[in-house]
């Protein structure tokens, strides 16, 4: 059982350090681009990645997926 960390953000620029940093974590996804698309290169690759019983931590559930 692993704990995994998704975080997002929207631009290169903005800083992705606050959204778990207080979560200890075994795994940390990371991609910087637009929510709108769930093809991000992070997620697919964390989605391929967990297993029965890992626990997927995100700060916040628009970080993981937006409404369309």
């Amino acid at each position: 059982m692993s704990d995994i960390g998704y975080i997002r953000v929207s631009s290169e620029y903005q800083n992705t350090e606050r959204q778990l940093d207080e979560v200890k974590l075994d795994k940390i996804f990371t991609d910087k681009i637009s929510g709108v698309d769930t093809k991000r290169p992070q997620l697919q690759a964390m989605l391929e990645y967990v297993r029965a019983g890992d626990v997927i931590h995100v700060h916040s559930i628009d970080r993981l997926a937006k409404e369309p």
